[in-house]
């Protein structure tokens, strides 16, 4: 899947943002955010792009600052900014449309739910996929040795080797983490929340997918394990389980 359709969208603080949108005559809108470090045309976001394109349904995907095409610099990039970029997009594009179903992966269901409070009155919808809120203090900074502390905290860097990648975490990353708290936050939306786990997720454990149940107090929850399921979720059998539960969820809604 290529960028081919894809445009730029300018931020208020002169970011571009790379997206694409899918408009059709549909009454709904799927929403997809990646993770941390990736991009939009992955597996995930194709494999669900491809769904809404079948059913004719709008789609929208884009890439934070600092990640895929977009503009700026990962690691000047935090939560904060990441949020934002997704904001300002969704708000833009979706401005007429009011019913939102927003798909979070890893990194990716953390902005979502930062975006609830303010799509509060859309949202009809919500799939996590190894949801990853609060990561960078509860999977990094708690685990980190004193030396790993003591280098992000002087040098303000340290690049962590992890599962064949490098991410370079800065200090302004991990304390911006700690202003975009949402596991404590209430939200009283009755709307279908489906969150998948992969049983060996080496970099997420599944019990952050649980978490977030506790801030949906009124909604119909489902957590769906994916027996030998990894981090990444990117197989044809959980693409293909993702996309049955969103096609749920438009069912059940009767859009």
């Amino acid at each position: 899947m290529n960028y081919k359709r894809s445009k730029y969208f300018t931020t208020s603080n002169k970011r571009k943002i790379k997206y694409l949108f899918i408009k059709k005559k549909s009454q709904i809108t799927i929403v997809f955010f990646h993770g941390l470090m990736s991009d939009m045309i992955g597996a995930k976001p194709t494999a669900i792009q491809k769904f809404c394109k079948k059913r004719k349904l709008n789609f929208l995907k884009f890439e934070y600052s600092g990640h895929g095409k977009s503009t700026g610099k990962f690691v000047e990039g935090n939560i904060s900014k990441w949020t934002n970029d997704a904001k300002q997009l969704i708000k833009s594009k979706t401005k007429k449309d009011k019913n939102l179903i927003f798909i979070g992966s890893s990194m990716g269901s953390w902005i979502a739910l930062n975006l609830f409070p303010f799509f509060y009155k859309k949202i009809k919808g919500f799939i996590g996929i190894s949801s990853a809120p609060e990561f960078l203090e509860e999977l990094m900074w708690k685990k980190f040795n004193k030396k790993i502390k003591k280098t992000i905290m002087n040098k303000k860097i340290y690049h962590l080797e992890h599962g064949g990648f490098t991410y370079p975490l800065t200090k302004q990353l991990i304390l911006d983490g700690r202003k975009n708290k949402v596991l404590n936050n209430k939200i009283n939306l009755k709307i279908p929340i489906v969150l998948f786990h992969g049983t060996n997720d080496e970099v997420v454990p599944v019990n952050f997918s649980r978490k977030i149940f506790k801030i949906f107090k009124k909604s119909k929850k489902k957590l769906v394990k994916i027996k030998n399921g990894d981090h990444s979720l990117s197989r044809k059998s959980d693409l293909k389980k993702i996309c049955n539960e969103l096609n749920q969820i438009i069912k059940d809604h009767s859009f």
